[in-house]
């Protein structure tokens, strides 16, 4: 008995030491690891490092059906540096999936940023990121949407993020708060689901609840027609980004699609680019 406790014993020792080893290494490594913010310098067929170079609009207005079969482009895109951040490569081409134009090369932090939590053919959860999306950091990400001819022209959104804007903008005053440690905290988790489509504008109506409310309720906040969104919205922009606004204008519709195209969700998880 003597002989096996003390064997028990050596055991546990020997796993308490490896363990602790472990986690130094880790912490260590963790150390040297280079953050994902960081600019990585491309790097060449021989090893040589190749400075990237900002993006100054060399694909505005061209199709992203078109580029992404163009031989090299991944190569080209690799070479730019995120518009976004302004720090990391560039990784892929984000492109407007309504209207079918590229905006600009960002890295895969940057367009993984943007994508809400879950979205479905005409339902999306809206998650606390929007709150960075539409206040802190509004102006950049107004500029880069824009980079479309076909939201830049409409003064408008894809049909996602419009939703999205308008449960984070128009449901303030009406979403529930519950009792938390620190004052009172918003009821639940946003969402947003919708009739019609940005076909047909008419028909189009966006319905905005909650979800996991904490004392059992699952209410409806509101519902606002589509066109009364996208004049919300254009009000809001002219506020928030005049210069923005002041680009965007129904005076620049030559070579746009008649129709836009319907929102296209890809839950695939690799290459995700949802719109």
């Amino acid at each position: 008995m003597v002989r096996l406790l003390d064997a028990a014993e050596h055991a546990e020792a020997e796993w308490l030491h490896t363990t602790r080893a472990c986690q130094a290494d880790t912490a260590l490594a963790e150390q040297h690891r280079p953050r994902a913010a960081d600019s990585q310098p491309a790097k060449g067929v021989n090893g040589a490092t190749i400075p990237l170079r900002p993006y100054k609009g060399e694909l505005r207005g061209q199709l992203y059906s078109v580029l992404s079969r163009r031989p090299g482009m991944s190569h080209q895109v690799a070479g730019w540096v995120c518009v976004v951040c302004g720090t990391a490569p560039a990784a892929v081409l984000d492109h407007c999936h309504e209207h079918g134009y590229v905006r600009a090369p960002v890295c895969p932090s940057c367009n993984t940023l943007e994508r809400p939590d879950h979205l479905y053919d005409n339902d999306i959860r809206v998650a606390s990121r929007y709150r960075r999306l539409f206040d802190t950091d509004a102006v950049d990400w107004l500029r880069h949407w824009h980079r479309c001819p076909g939201c830049r022209t409409r003064t408008t959104l894809p049909l996602p993020h419009l939703a999205a804007w308008t449960a984070h903008t128009a449901t303030r005053t009406l979403r529930p708060t519950h009792p938390a440690p620190r004052g009172r905290k918003p009821c639940g988790v946003l969402r947003v689901s919708w009739t019609g489509s940005q076909n047909t504008p008419r028909s189009c109506l966006l319905t905005v609840s909650v979800d996991f409310c904490p004392s059992g309720e699952h209410r409806v906040l509101a519902r606002v027609p589509y066109r009364e969104s996208v004049e919300r919205f254009g009000t809001w922009l002219a506020a928030t980004a005049p210069e923005v606004a002041a680009a965007a204008g129904p005076d620049r519709l030559d070579g746009l699609p008649a129709v836009p195209r319907s929102v296209i969700a890809d839950t695939s998880g690799d290459g995700l680019a949802l719109f």
